[in-house]
């Protein structure tokens, strides 16, 4: 369109293209038109492996999510944990803040999981076929191997000069604290007793896999989509400033700090006596580590398998714990996030024979409302648009009511 190179194609309350048109819902002000899309483009996108698509986006999101904690540890001792270069406060917040950004740049490409653990329980718990597995791993792995040989270049002079005054001193350069740290996770040097390693790592592990197995529950009334992958707060607050309304985030609420904040909260809480929380960005920098400190990163106290495989376990207990005790399925079904086994007929058969639609005496909630009219409405679930199960589905599922 000709207007489109034209100097004063902006009317006053108009926005330039950017980042604004993520929020033209949300304000009434024009944004201009953006360029049409060419057949070429859309031919070449629909040509390309899905594959490869999300092997790609769990890899970009693992590197996103890895690169600033690694960076961000690597600042911190460095400069031998000088304040003014960081603190465990600054490395979890990186951390955080890493996941959130995966999330949103490639949640929506290959679901997010960013950690084999949360693929293995999304295969075990939410029907994500086996047979992805293997590559969303593999891609994983890749994705913090990346970020690790990332961080080693741009700090490679300081390393040096670090690992160098570190052998000096007689310390070698696999320890707690030493160079290959900034990698991967090393016990301290009395931390001899491999049992109570294992203990921390099983419940830290567990403690961030029932809060982000919460955060995914279409059924939780305290989640939005959007703020998952940072502090939620009640979505009153939210238009509220997105309205502009000085309004205060909730912070304190215990219900709020969810995902970016509960790992962060488990890094400033056990970062000094070890944990690693996902076998992917161990594996994957410890795999650098290997390479530029030895074999020693794999044998140093023996604490490699520890690090690299006690977060599957723990995640399956904790979304089995879950699923077993706290999931709510007929609410699952009433949002629209899944069907019946048998269908309309089925889910009408459960509520006749468990008394629940002769129970109801008031006004049912709207998810409730759903459930009874699922059998003359049809389900509520749409075929024409899928995505893997992980946060996009999550997302999903609660604005527009389906899969």
């Amino acid at each position: 369109m000709s207007d489109l190179s034209h100097v004063q194609r902006l009317h006053t309350n108009d926005l330039e293209l950017g980042a604004t048109e993520a929020i033209q819902k949300h304000y009434e002000r024009h944004v201009v038109s953006t360029k049409a899309v060419s057949q070429r483009k859309l031919d070449f996108e629909r040509a390309r492996p899905r594959w490869l698509r999300e092997m790609m986006a769990e890899a970009t999101g693992v590197f996103f999510y890895v690169y600033p904690g690694i960076a961000s540890t690597a600042s911190f001792l460095l400069n031998e944990t000088n304040p003014a270069f960081g603190s465990l406060l600054q490395v979890g917040f990186a951390f955080g803040f890493g996941i959130a950004f995966a999330i949103i740049t490639c949640g929506s490409t290959s679901g997010g999981h960013f950690n084999p653990a949360m693929t293995i329980c999304f295969a075990t718990w939410q029907g994500f076929p086996w047979k992805k597995v293997p590559y969303y791993i593999f891609a994983q792995i890749f994705g913090a191997f990346m970020a690790g040989l990332f961080v080693y270049g741009q700090y490679h002079e300081q390393i040096v000069a670090y690992s160098a005054a570190t052998i000096a001193a007689g310390k070698g350069t696999v320890f707690n604290g030493g160079p290959a740290s900034i990698f991967c996770s090393f016990p301290g040097e009395t931390q001899t007793n491999l049992g109570y390693l294992f203990m921390i790592e099983f419940f830290v592990d567990s403690y961030i896999g029932i809060i982000i197995w919460a955060c995914l529950d279409p059924a939780n009334p305290f989640v939005s989509p959007q703020a998952a992958p940072w502090a939620i707060v009640p979505k009153s607050t939210l238009q509220n400033l997105a309205d502009g309304i000085p309004t205060p985030l909730p912070l304190n609420n215990p219900t709020d700090c969810i995902l970016c904040l509960a790992y962060s909260t488990m890094v400033w809480s056990f970062a000094d006596i070890t944990i690693s929380t996902n076998m992917a960005r161990d594996l994957g920098t410890r795999l650098v580590a290997l390479i530029f400190f030895g074999r020693e990163a794999f044998t140093y106290h023996s604490y490699s398998w520890i690090s690299i495989l006690v977060n599957i376990p723990a995640t399956l207990f904790a979304t089995a714990y879950y699923e077993m005790l706290m999931r709510d399925s007929l609410q699952k079904i009433g949002k629209g996030a899944a069907v019946h086994e048998h269908g309309e007929e089925g889910l009408n058969l459960h509520l006749t024979k468990s008394g629940i639609s002769g129970q109801q005496q008031g006004p049912l909630s709207p998810g409730m409302q759903k459930v009874f009219s699922l059998g003359s409405q049809g389900s509520t679930l749409h075929e024409g648009h899928k995505m893997e199960p992980g946060f996009s589905l999550a997302a999903e599922n609660r604005t527009n009511g389906g899969i």
